[in-house]
């Protein structure tokens, strides 16, 4: 069982990882939405004037911290579940913290909101696996 959860908690980490990376790279460096045609219009009710620091966030908290999470669950950290658990908790923060911001709900909030629910639960599964 550890093996096939670690698995799809590989696929999940690379999903988010990548898409943040890639979304987040591209809100940093055209901050005004435009590489992924993002309307400026999302940020009507957020405390944001364009796209940077949002990009800067997702790029780190959600990228580079999945990327890292993925790496120690290669390598087989001790403390791995635990990381999953929390990038879990980070994603699944991410998007409902964005849902309150711009007011609105995609399909792409529920599958992502989904993959965060489902590493929170693998990390306590990998938690429970025999060794």
């Amino acid at each position: 069982m550890k093996k096939g959860l670690s698995i799809i908690v590989s696929l999940l980490l690379l999903f988010n990882g990548s898409g943040a990376l890639y979304g987040g790279w591209h809100l940093i460096t055209h901050p005004d939405g435009s590489s992924i045609q993002l309307s400026m219009h999302w940020l009507e009710h957020t405390p944001f004037k364009d796209y940077l620091i949002p990009g800067i966030i997702l790029f780190i908290s959600n990228g580079l911290s999945s990327c890292f999470v993925l790496i120690a669950l290669l390598l087989k950290v001790n403390k791995v579940p635990w990381f999953v658990m929390g990038q879990g908790a980070i994603l699944t923060g991410w998007i409902l913290i964005q849902m309150l911001l711009i007011q609105t709900v995609h399909s792409l909030h529920l599958i992502l909101g989904g993959a965060g629910i489902g590493l929170i639960l693998a990390g306590l599964l990998l938690r429970k696996a025999p060794k």
